[in-house]
């Protein structure tokens, strides 16, 4: 069982980690600029947007036992993105168990990364109950380095939005979806037509 206090220190170092991103990020992601909704309210992202096309940036993240992640872990390896809010909602685990179960199989040569600022404990608890076995589940809750590079997170919320990016070996953005609603799922068979296109 997780400790009480280290669970607590955490929550807290994650919150504080939000309130320091928030303040010192006022970049407004103009790259997707009135591009989703939230129950068909416009949110504002914040950070740097990505387009097709460009190197996708790196981050750093933790995996599921706060070990830092980043995309020089998958060198020369094709890589899908999968981000989701939170794993402890229906469409994000509904998108997780998609990629894990339809997808993941028919590629074992891509990296499938699922992104979500939950904690690690709540990935890691999510991924036994769910049997998510194929993809890997990592955390931007510790840094949101990642929501900053790509301008994914959503202004007063403190999530993630919704979006799915194939990347070529290389690591190059060779599609990328914004989900335009916060609560629907993606456009999986667009996301596979990129996988095979690699």
């Amino acid at each position: 069982m997780i400790n009480k206090v280290l669970l607590s220190a955490l929550v807290l170092a994650s919150s504080v980690s939000y309130g320091a991103f928030a303040e010192q990020s006022t970049t407004i992601n103009t790259v997707d600029a009135n591009k989703v909704t939230a129950k068909g309210k416009p949110v504002v992202l914040l950070g740097n947007g990505v387009a097709v096309g460009q190197k996708a940036p790196d981050f750093r993240v933790v995996d599921d036992t706060f070990q830092a992640k980043g995309l020089g872990d998958y060198q020369q390896q094709a890589v899908l993105l999968s981000v989701v809010p939170s794993l402890d909602t229906g469409v994000c685990s509904i998108q997780t168990k998609h990629f894990n179960e339809q997808v993941a199989a028919n590629y074992p040569q891509v990296a499938m990364l699922t992104i979500s600022t939950d904690l690690p404990f709540a990935q890691k608890r999510y991924c036994a109950a769910e049997g998510i076995d194929k993809l890997e589940t990592l955390s931007d809750a510790v840094w949101r380095d990642f929501a900053e590079n790509y301008g994914l997170l959503i202004k007063d919320m403190g999530i993630l939005s919704r979006a799915v990016f194939v990347l070529d070996k290389e690591h190059k953005v060779v599609y990328k979806e914004l989900v335009s609603e916060l609560s629907k799922e993606p456009d999986y068979k667009k996301a596979i037509a990129a996988l095979d296109s690699l």
